[in-house]
């Protein structure tokens, strides 16, 4: 839009704002919405300047002006500073201390608030300080001006500190800023939004901004003018970018999120009940090419003011869970500030994978189904939006073009994204409809499943799973109609004590040639020959004896490390692909009914499944000794070439212990490893150990899991780690928990004999 415009929008805000406050002097007026009708109820500054915003967006009655004052400002283009009247206007009178001196100064460098510090210190009076923050931290135009790089800095007086990025900005001609006045602020020129910049580079200098907070945090009157100047602030940001695009027109305005994102404050009591819940809205309506700069800035920063920033939306979004009551019609997914707090917590989310060990690269090729032109009968059933087959694509994600399973080492742990108490008041059932159908009008937590736990997050992946149950149980109700024949609603297995790794393998094999949405079906089994119902314990039953015959070390389908209690796929097996197909479809099933399997694979087993390749680091996991002994090689100081005396040709053991010769490259046998090449060979070592020598057996144990899981949320939802804990539960087990939750009964304690 034409600066004009904007400058009108927020003229027209500023006599909302009046009218609300002063009202418009007819003592007869009958506007709900003005003062000086007899039936208005006053308000309070911060509310009347919330409630402007709404009149404006609604179009509301305005009345007559009410003085010349008044008419005097009703053109914006009547002086230099229009753009920043609502603002001063308000700050000055409701706020801020009577103007004194400063008053030509209409935006901040570190060097101006260091000479205006001084004449303060001298007087023993802030007043002046805190009148020109005020000013300028509650207009968006004045703070988007300030801190500009190359610009003089008196860092002597303020401390000094190596700026975080030596990139050359645009530089500006001016003189000192305690010399301007008013005009020549405004002369200042904007970079155009068609110039080329890096997306990570901005022209705000942080570590000035950090040296200014540190200082000005120090003296108690300026947290208030801080606090008091982001209240009025934030309502005309978020109309600037909701109505008026001015990101698109200055990306420069991205500089205001990062100035006050620099206040170490911002998770203190003063700040949560108004000023960062309305930043937070706010920042949320950026779009996503904004977002994605702040989340590549802010990966650049260091660990503490990266995990501050995290602490500050966690701590936002616990203050105001704590602070209200939920239930199945008031949800807190309705709530705008934990929405809006969750979507501000995912920037730093990303910004923590970015800047910590990132492995884009390495990702397993996936196999895509065929699509076909024919209507389905979920599409004939209007459930399209509840199985669609691509896989959920999360915006910022996209623009950053990294994932969270690209990520080996984020700089603050997955763990600490988690909010307990949003989670004990999440309506999964509500938020599930929300991820799965309501995407585009209703916000659900799934969307930022970083937030979740474990459980609440299993919690979606069981109703997703019953819905599709529900679902293949309804159109096979449709087919017999049809057809004639009797309904089979439910994955049923028959299968033999003696031979059921033969019967399951045969029954599962038919089902998934034939018709493999059966396999989302729920699960019901029947052992020949004995009676019982399928209430869930059958099954487990079945599970476990189908794991422990597969896995018997006997057949040779999989190795076992006795140190690591860890199976891994044996290169050498003379197994079919089809025994290795049914393992995948097992633990599919066990995750689609909610069944927890005593079986352990090493962590890169489960990132392989998610899509990524395993790579040298998984060795530590998967192969310890390998590992230690590459590591050793990398971190060799000596002669390798002479010392170690490897080439790229290396041996294994096949099932009956023969070795087995295999060139990492072609003629491996000629090539020596040395220091320089020592990375390749360890790289090539470890893409063959935990991807090609398996190939054809992890390719069928996955194409079974996918058989069960292909349209599940469970590649969106979860990490790897995660994963690991629906199949097979957390590796480490605490007994003293067990301990202390133990309830003894039949005249059992914890002191008797046989418990001890």
């Amino acid at each position: 839009l034409k600066p004009e415009n904007v400058a009108t929008a927020k003229h027209l805000i500023e006599r909302y704002f009046r009218q609300l406050t002063e009202g418009c002097g007819n003592g007869n007026c009958t506007n709900e919405f003005c003062a000086s009708c007899c039936d208005f109820q006053p308000l309070d500054n911060n509310s009347a300047a919330a409630k402007a915003l709404e009149l404006f967006k609604i179009n509301a009655k305005l009345c007559p002006h009410p003085s010349k004052k008044e008419s005097d400002t009703s053109h914006p283009d009547s002086s230099a500073d229009e753009n920043t009247q609502l603002d001063s206007n308000m700050s000055d009178k409701d706020l801020f201390p009577p103007k004194e001196d400063f008053s030509d100064v209409h935006y901040l460098t570190e060097n101006t608030v260091c000479m205006i510090l001084s004449v303060c210190e001298e007087k023993g009076d802030y007043s002046a300080l805190i009148r020109v923050i005020g000013r300028v931290f509650s207009n968006a135009e004045a703070l988007m001006k300030s801190f500009r790089k190359n610009e003089p800095n008196t860092t002597e007086n303020l401390g000094s500190c190596t700026p975080t990025d030596g990139n050359e900005q645009e530089k500006h001609s001016e003189q000192p800023p305690e010399k301007m006045g008013a005009s020549s602020a405004a002369a200042l020129p904007n970079e155009s939004p068609n110039e080329m910049f890096n997306p990570c580079e901005v022209t705000v200098d942080i570590d000035a901004v950090r040296r200014v907070y540190d200082r000005l945090l120090t003296i108690d009157q300026v947290e208030t003018a801080l606090v008091n100047a982001l209240v009025y602030l934030t309502p005309n940001m978020e109309l600037d970018l909701e109505y008026l695009d001015v990101y698109e027109t200055n990306p420069d305005y991205l500089n205001i999120f990062i100035i006050v994102m620099e206040n170490s404050n911002l998770h203190s009591p003063e700040y949560l009940e108004v000023a960062l819940p309305q930043f937070c809205k706010a920042m949320s309506k950026l779009p996503v090419t904004a977002l994605a700069r702040l989340s590549k800035l802010w990966s650049t920063y260091s660990l503490p003011h990266i995990r501050r920033m995290m602490e500050t939306f966690q701590q936002l979004i616990t203050f105001t869970v704590v602070s209200n009551e939920y239930d199945a019609e008031n949800l807190v997914n309705d709530d705008e500030t934990v929405v809006a707090a969750t979507q501000c917590l995912k920037i730093v989310f990303y910004a923590s994978i970015l800047g910590g060990d990132v492995d884009i690269e390495h990702n397993e090729e996936d196999e895509e189904d065929e699509e076909s032109d024919e209507l389905t009968l979920h599409e004939l059933l209007g459930e399209e939006r509840l199985y669609k087959k691509s896989p959920r694509i999360d915006p910022l994600e996209k623009e950053l073009g990294v994932r969270p399973i690209d990520s080996r080492r984020p700089l603050i742990p997955s763990e600490d994204f988690i909010n307990e108490s949003l989670n004990d008041v999440v309506e999964m059932d509500k938020d599930f409809t929300f991820f799965k159908v309501n995407a585009e009008t209703k916000f659900s937590f799934q969307s930022c499943p970083f937030i979740l736990n474990v459980i609440t997050k299993n919690q979606g992946l069981y109703y997703d799973n019953r819905i599709r149950m529900y679902s293949e149980r309804r159109l096979t109700a449709l087919y017999s109609m049809v057809q004639g024949q009797q309904p089979n609603p439910y994955l049923k297995l028959k299968v033999r004590r003696d031979h059921i790794i033969d019967d399951a393998l045969v029954s599962l094999e038919m089902i998934s040639m034939e018709n493999p949405s059966d396999l989302k079906k729920q699960l019901f089994v029947e052992f020949e020959g004995e009676q019982g119902v399928d209430e869930g314990g059958v099954s487990k039953e079945f599970f476990q004896l189908v794991l422990e015959e597969i896995f018997n070390l006997d057949i040779g389908m999989f190795t076992y490390d006795e140190d690591t209690k860890l199976f891994w796929f044996n290169s050498s097996s003379l197994e079919n692909e089809a025994q290795y197909t049914l393992i995948g479809i097992v633990l599919g099933l066990a995750i689609y009914n909610n069944c927890i399997l005593d079986v352990h694979f090493p962590m890169v087993v489960y990132r392989k499944l998610m899509g990524k390749k395993g790579t040298y680091l998984d060795l530590s996991d998967s192969h310890p000794a390998l590992y230690q002994s590459l590591k050793g090689l990398l971190e060799y100081t000596g002669n390798v070439e002479e010392d170690m005396m490897l080439t790229f040709q290396i041996s294994h053991t096949d099932l009956f212990g023969n070795p087995i010769l295999y060139d990492l490259k072609e003629q491996g046998d000629q090539i020596p490893v040395t220091k320089e090449n020592r990375q390749e060979f360890v790289d090539l070592y470890a893409e063959y150990i935990l991807n090609k020598s398996v190939e054809r057996q992890f390719r069928a144990f996955k194409k079974g899991f996918l058989m069960v899981t292909n349209e599940s949320p469970l590649k969106y939802l979860f990490r790897p780690e995660e994963v690991e804990l629906l199949i097979c539960g957390s590796r480490k087990l605490d007994f003293e928990a067990l301990e202390k939750t133990t309830e003894y009964d039949g005249g059992y304690s914890k002191d008797s004999q046989i418990i001890k």
